[in-house]
């Protein structure tokens, strides 16, 4: 029986008993009124003195009948409270033993009464929070996937410096190839500590100028596009949102770094602010499928792995801009550019 059932019935016994029980108790009471009468009237030796305090006498038996009357009212209330909370007892059973190994377990209620609503809603719980332990875990995979490599790396380098002499070309070139494997850890490290920052929202909100955030990220980047050979354009709109301008200048870096990275030679960087969109950020690279573009926005997921043998990336330039957006209260979506490449377009709120 559902819960509504249930209290429907217990209301519906309450109400009867609430409209017998007076007449009940009345009638109990007369009737002991009048036995006494008549005892009292038959003359019985030593009855006639009882009867003189026959009016305390019923006062008592009165007292004493409503006590009862409330302690069975008591027990009446706690049983059918009980009676009615069972369904929820006997949910809060299962969920008492969920725990990581078992995130997989479902109620997967029938019907549509409160209580299998009360239970989907926790399997719809169930499904996120397995969903986010998932990718956590991966998350922690991927993380010491991509740290063991470059250290194993080290490793070999200075294993082979250590068995042999070098001459002095051969200890350059592998200082540096040392060197470019610790700037990539660095990289990395500096990465997973930003996306951890930003996954921790914004200490502060202040009015910034997002055009001359954007402008001045450009202008550093200028001299590494010009090395990539890749053609910067920009329309700045002046724009005030609501952030903090660390963050900000983070992800507006994040988004050109990888817009010049992953570009061709001869290609084409255009970067917006606008009054509709905050950002927009074309490049003119590879092709991207549509249906890749979701996950590049999860952490060390790439396109494809010859993007990355020669960038020393870390994979994680878009997770980290989709952290410091959702930390902005924003929303960042990319679709394929028109003619090869990718299209982030970032809405942030505008500042009051």
């Amino acid at each position: 029986m559902t819960p509504r059932r249930r209290i429907l019935v217990v209301g519906a016994a309450a109400l009867v008993v609430g409209i017998a029980m007076p007449l009940v108790v009345k009638r109990v009471l007369n009737l002991v009124w009048i036995f006494g009468q008549r005892l009292c009237d038959a003359g019985v030796p030593g009855v006639s003195t009882a009867c003189g305090a026959a009016g305390s006498v019923v006062g008592q038996l009165s007292l004493l009948t409503g006590l009862v009357v409330l302690v069975i009212a008591l027990v009446g209330i706690w049983a059918a409270g009980a009676w009615c909370l069972r369904p929820v007892s006997d949910l809060a059973g299962p969920i008492a033993h969920v725990g990581p190994q078992n995130l997989g377990y479902r109620i997967r209620p029938r019907g549509n009464d409160e209580m299998a609503r009360l239970a989907r809603a926790i399997d719809d719980m169930m499904e996120r929070i397995a969903a986010g332990y998932e990718g956590q875990r991966r998350f922690a995979a991927n993380a010491s996937h991509e740290l063991r490599t470059p250290l194993a790396v080290q490793r070999t380098l200075i294993e082979v410096g250590m068995a042999r002499s070098l001459t002095g070309e051969q200890l350059e070139l592998l200082t540096s190839q040392l060197l470019e494997t610790n700037e990539r850890n660095e990289r990395l490290i500096e990465g997973l500590l930003a996306l951890s920052e930003s996954d921790q929202g914004l200490r502060a909100r202040l009015p910034q100028r997002l055009d001359e955030i954007v402008g001045t990220v450009l202008a550093g980047y200028q001299e590494r596009a010009e090395e990539a050979g890749v053609t910067v354009q920009s329309h700045l709109t002046p724009r005030v949102v609501m952030g903090e301008r660390v963050l900000l200048e983070r992800l507006v870096s994040n988004l050109v770094e990888n817009a010049i990275k992953y570009n061709r030679p001869g290609g084409t960087l255009t970067v917006t602010v606008g009054r509709e969109t905050a950002l927009t950020v074309v490049n003119s690279g590879q092709v991207v499928p549509a249906e890749a573009v979701a996950g590049l926005f999860e952490p060390f997921r790439r396109l494809a792995r010859d993007r990355t043998n020669h960038s020393g990336g870390a994979g994680l330039g878009l997770a980290i801009a989709r952290s410091i957006t959702q930390a902005h209260d924003g929303l960042i979506a990319a679709r394929p550019a028109e003619y090869g490449g990718l299209r982030v377009d970032v809405q942030l709120p505008k500042a009051p």
